[in-house]
């Protein structure tokens, strides 16, 4: 029987094939565990990447950001002291930017209440990530402003 972790967790490794430059450390499978703990009935993994959360432009602190079929998850299993989930509505969403730098770039998400970086990302995945995100946020405003989705059932 295959596990519900092993769908973002092989998203992930699908990821990390085609963009195998971006720092990422030895817990993803637990971040994807995390991930898919999280997923309310019926929610389904879209995209997901792997890179460093930053807070203080750390080397260790890598997470997952998944896009599902109803909102953004940022999952953190820590190896010591717990976890940290962050899930952002597509009515909180604003922006998400991307910076490349000579190795890697950055990818910021922006939200109503504060900004999420990511950083150590494969230059070549930046285009990818933006426009998968952007799209994706775009439709799904698109629908609560035509009335198809109900905002009222959605956080």
């Amino acid at each position: 029987m295959v596990s519900l972790a092993n769908k973002t967790y092989e998203l992930l490794k699908d990821f990390n094939n085609k963009y195998p430059r971006s720092l990422t450390w030895y817990r993803v499978r637990k971040h994807a565990e995390l991930i898919e703990n999280n997923l309310q009935t019926g929610e389904k993994v879209v995209f997901a990447f792997a890179a460093q959360w930053c807070e203080n432009d750390g080397w260790f602190d890598t997470a997952v950001m998944a896009l599902t079929t109803e909102r953004i998850i940022v999952a953190q299993n820590r190896l010591i002291s717990g976890f940290r989930v962050i899930t952002i509505a597509p009515k909180f969403f604003n922006d998400v930017k991307v910076r490349a730098g000579v190795i890697w770039g950055t990818v910021t998400i922006d939200t109503a209440k504060e900004k999420i970086y990511f950083t150590k990302v494969s230059r070549k995945a930046l285009v990818e990530i933006k426009n998968t995100i952007s799209k994706y946020m775009l439709e799904y405003k698109t629908q609560i402003l035509t009335g198809i989705i109900n905002t009222s059932e959605n956080q």
